[in-house]
């Protein structure tokens, strides 16, 4: 990971496997995972459907908990839904808690079919708003540029941005083409509490969203899944029926430790256009600690590759 700040000829790079002694992380882009989990499946001959119609929990504080919808004019049992699902919209509002920050930008992303303008992960901070470039393979890029939430720019406004907003360096090598997909994606920090109601729970965007600054969406939908099986081998298995009351205190554990990260990450490397002069320089003097120090790019370094779960007892 190669952090870029103020001004354009300051830069760091953070070591991960270094910093946390030999940890590694991958980047995996959701749509690969998508497309990989979809090719499971199919090997799998399991069924997927998809525009549901008629969306239904019943008994969700009975041992018969169960979710009906309609597809095709037929009627199914079972199913899991997302943030705007009706899952968690049909628990009553007094029985949770729901903590959000929308920000006021948004990432404006191009997927290029061009060569990456460096093999690592780049971090961008500028005068005039965040950037990050990634790599999908030697062949494919990802950027993204902070935009105002409700802007839409042409791809040649959006090429000369990026190249005003990295180092030189980075921006003489870079190389522009056509976007194959573009797109602008509001940023949020959100968590409901807890993350279950009776026999229901809600796992991954459902229960929380985080800023993609910090890079832990996937990583914490990830780890609820693997959480929740762990508890359902041993529900099922040894008949641990209380380490169902437990899953939404072991999540939110991991999950506000998370959303701590990306929260801070966002604060730290973007512009926001109603902080003062002093605000602004608290923000670059805290990045300035934490990629010029080695304990802050350990701290950096050991919430970007993850932190361990928890095991289920």
């Amino acid at each position: 990971m190669e952090a870029s700040s103020w001004p354009s000829t300051h830069a760091a790079y953070i070591d991960l496997q270094a910093l946390t002694g030999g940890k590694t992380a991958m980047i995996y882009g959701q749509t690969e995972v998508t497309r990989d989990l979809m090719a499971a499946r199919q090997m799998a001959h399991a069924q997927t459907l998809y525009e549901a119609k008629n969306v239904v929990l019943h008994g969700m504080k009975t041992d018969e908990a169960i979710v009906t919808f309609e597809k095709d004019g037929e009627t199914y049992r079972l199913g899991c839904d997302g943030f705007h699902g009706v899952a968690r919209q049909s628990i009553p509002a007094e029985c949770l808690n729901v903590f959000e920050r929308v920000y006021p930008f948004g990432w404006l992303g191009i997927l290029a079919d061009t060569p990456p303008v460096h093999e690592e992960l780049v971090y961008t901070h500028h005068e005039r708003g965040f950037a990050l470039c990634s790599m999908r393979s030697a062949t494919r890029t990802r950027y993204y540029l902070q935009v105002p939430a409700d802007n839409h720019w042409s791809n040649q406004r959006f090429w000369d941005e990026l190249k005003s907003r990295l180092p030189q360096a980075l921006a003489d090598t870079l190389v522009t083409g056509p976007s194959i997909e573009k797109s602008i994606a509001p940023l949020r920090s959100f968590v409901v509490e807890p993350m279950q109601y009776g026999r229901m729970f809600l796992v991954g965007d459902a229960a929380h969203i985080v800023p993609p600054t910090g890079a832990k969406g996937l990583n914490l939908a990830a780890s609820d899944v693997s959480t929740l099986f762990n508890i359902l081998l041993k529900v099922y298995r040894k008949g641990q029926l209380d380490l169902l009351e437990k899953y939404s205190e072991v999540c939110l554990r991991r999950v506000r430790k998370a959303e701590r990260f990306s929260w801070w990450m966002t604060s730290m490397l973007h512009r926001f256009d109603d902080h003062d002069a002093f605000s602004q320089g608290i923000a670059e003097s805290e990045l300035a600690y934490f990629v010029d120090s080695e304990a802050g790019r350990k701290t950096i370094a050991e919430n970007d590759v993850g932190l361990p779960y928890e095991a289920i007892e």
